[in-house]
């Protein structure tokens, strides 16, 4: 029976050995190594719960790994994948993970007696080395332009200084998702580039264009390498032996940007420039680099857009490559096994990297996949709007007072097949909603926010003299408790480099309506919040939009419905529609054609609108409880009392 003993088998390269490994009928147990932090990264793999897989905890960096290796003794495999692969990582933090941590499973392995240890390996060894480099080649004085380069030149070096232990040496190049599902795990390599080509994608497919031959890179797919291992790790094979995972010929940049343009749909390179023009471009752009970083906070502003496009300064260099790997002897080895070309699994890259890692993938228009979260979701426009949003593929977190009612939408919601969450919430409790707000994030990232939850009161000034209270309830629910949920949910947001906020503001705020100063003040707060945050917000992504709903049927107007049986008024659907459109287009302020006649009529007409108002507030009648006992007027004699005073002051 076989035995293996994994370091970095939680990794990208390390949990699909593992699958490989455990699927060979010898196996009899893989002791994989897991830091003490790493124990619930270890059991969320698919694997950790199989019995011939034992966690033993111990650490790359401690000497024989911190574990004791008696109980290991005669172990077949050690397979040593555990490595720092970080451009950007400093030299002391490479050196020892690469090397100090390589030196100490070497002294494990020979401690432990270990029949094999496999040695993952890089072909950043070539270093800096032009021209063919073949699987027997190491030492040929190249020099190394990283501490990553560096240190997994010198961390081979000490497996092949080493005579303890028989070994086999693997040099995979940069590896890529897996060629038939896409799956990554990080951005790295051609990935930094992908959300240019996507966004190249908006020219006409047909536009050719012309590029610097820029050199050219070595990619290889994930499923591949792992292959590759399963099956050399296995194979008869002298100590010593060497094998590049690797393609058998350089990708020349401008092929691997026609691999991603054409799945993109974008256009296509169809000329390189002559090797003249690529100097010569390369040294302006070096002069230009030097003549940035020369100005004050030039280099730091220089790394700042390319921060912002998603490239870290110090992969820039490392980009392309003189070297020619010779997989020769390797392939020999693998009868049977084929690479794919880059061109025939593009496709499944670029579409994985666009669903999981693009950090912009939340910008995309329409809702599938997007967590929007609704207050005032249990009746009215917020649940039409739940039921909508839902229906179009978005997960929607269901925010009001009554946890009952939430619970019937979100049982609507999910027999219809979509996903819903219910958090009843007071959103005039400030800490409630901070406690939603650490809730909420525990257990989703927020994409969207629509605050609709909103409270109205239709009455004068004239009987609001004594009732300062009504404006402190309709600011409490409709601007402070909007804005305190915002801006706790603005930090996430900003970290994921994306949101929208939609506010359900009023058509009332482009008539100024009279007997609503307090519903209407709320909802102007609210709206000139979204504003002016969105102006700040705009470069993070949060994005903001105020929906000037017009009159909605709901039980919010019910106190007052007699009022408004002349007025024509909506449907919490059609509203729904509005908010969708919101979330959707993500406009700056959205509104209806009849909101905005009466907002051009009063700014070509302000006198005449406010007179025209006055005189409708004269005729409709006081809906107030503190009304009933005030006289009577008919309308007509109220317009007519109205229109002499203000004809009469007029003259005098």
């Amino acid at each position: 029976m076989t035995g293996y003993f994994v370091t970095g088998a939680t990794g990208f390269l390390g949990k699909r050995l593992v699958t490989r490994l455990l699927a060979r009928e010898a196996t009899e147990t893989v002791h994989v190594l897991v830091r003490e932090t790493s124990r619930n990264k270890f059991a969320a793999l698919p694997w950790a719960a199989d019995d011939r897989v034992v966690p033993v905890v111990g650490d790359l960096t401690e000497p024989l790994l911190g574990i004791d290796p008696a109980p290991f003794a005669g172990i077949t495999h050690v397979v040593h994948l555990g490595a720092i692969y970080d451009l950007t990582a400093s030299d002391e933090a490479n050196r020892v993970a690469n090397v100090e941590g390589t030196r100490n499973v070497l002294a494990f392995a020979a401690a432990a007696k270990a029949q094999w240890l496999h040695h993952v390996s890089s072909i950043a060894v070539a270093g800096d080395h032009a021209g063919k480099f073949t699987e027997s080649d190491f030492d040929l004085g190249q020099a190394f332009s990283s501490p990553y380069h560096a240190t997994k030149f010198e961390a081979e070096k000490l497996v092949r200084a080493q005579d303890s232990v028989p070994f086999k040496i693997y040099r995979p190049s940069a590896v890529v998702g897996d060629s038939r599902t896409g799956e990554m795990d990080k951005i790295d390599g051609p990935y930094y580039f992908l959300p240019a080509i996507s966004r190249l994608a908006a020219l006409p497919k047909r536009l050719p264009l012309a590029g610097p031959d820029l050199g050219g890179t070595n990619l290889v797919p994930v499923d591949y390498v792992v292959a590759a291992m399963d099956r050399l790790m296995h194979a008869d094979a002298p100590s010593g032996s060497t094998y590049h995972l690797a393609s058998p010929r350089p990708q020349s940049l401008h092929e691997v940007y026609n691999a991603f343009a054409r799945v993109a749909g974008g256009p296509r390179i169809v000329r390189t420039l002559p090797s003249g023009v690529r100097t010569a471009g390369t040294r302006l752009a070096s002069l230009a680099a030097r003549g940035v970083d020369k100005i004050p906070g030039g280099r730091q502003a220089r790394a700042s857009v390319l921060s912002e496009l998603g490239i870290p300064l110090e992969v820039l260099p490392h980009m392309s490559m003189a070297v020619d790997f010779d997989t020769t002897a390797t392939r020999a080895a693998l009868p049977g096994l084929k690479l794919p070309e880059l061109r025939e699994y593009a496709g499944p890259l670029y579409r994985y990297w666009r669903e999981h890692l693009d950090t912009d993938r939340a910008r995309h228009r329409g809702l599938t996949g997007k967590t929007v979260l609704i207050t005032g979701a249990s009746s009215g426009i917020g649940r039409a709007s739940a039921l909508a949003v839902a229906r179009r593929g978005a997960t929607v977190l269901l925010v009001a007072r009554r946890a009952d009612q939430l619970e019937e939408v979100r049982r609507e919601i999910v027999a219809e097949g979509g996903k819903a969450f219910a958090y009843p919430c007071d959103l005039t409790d400030g800490d409630a909603i901070d406690a939603l707000v650490k809730d909420v994030l525990t257990e989703h990232p927020v994409d969207m926010l629509v605050n609709n939850a909103g409270r109205s009161i239709r009455r004068s000034v004239h009987l609001s003299t004594e009732r300062f209270h009504d404006y402190e309830r309709t600011m409490a629910v409709n601007y402070f408790g909007p804005v305190r949920l915002t801006l706790g949910l603005l930090p996430s947001m900003a970290a994921q480099r994306f949101g929208h906020v939609v506010n359900v503001t009023t058509q009332g705020l482009q008539t100024d309506t009279p007997r609503f100063s307090a519903y209407l003040a709320s909802k102007a707060a609210l709206e000139e919040f979204g504003l002016t945050a969105g102006r700040e917000t705009l470069s993070d992504g949060i994005t903001f939009t105020s929906v000037r709903m017009p009159l909605v049927r709901t039980d919010m107007i019910t106190p007052t419905g007699a009022s408004y049986r002349v007025i024509p008024s909506s449907s919490p659907e059609r509203a729904a529609a509005l908010v969708v459109k919101a979330l959707e287009e993500r406009p700056v302020v959205l509104s209806l054609p009849e909101g905005r006649a009466a907002e051009l009529a009063t700014l070509i007409g302000p006198r005449f609108m406010r007179f025209a108002a006055h005189l409708a507030y004269r005729a409709m009648p006081e809906s107030a409880p503190e009304a009933r006992h005030l006289p009577r007027k008919a309308p007509l004699a109220s317009v007519a009392g109205a229109v002499t005073r203000l004809a009469w002051r007029r003259r005098g």
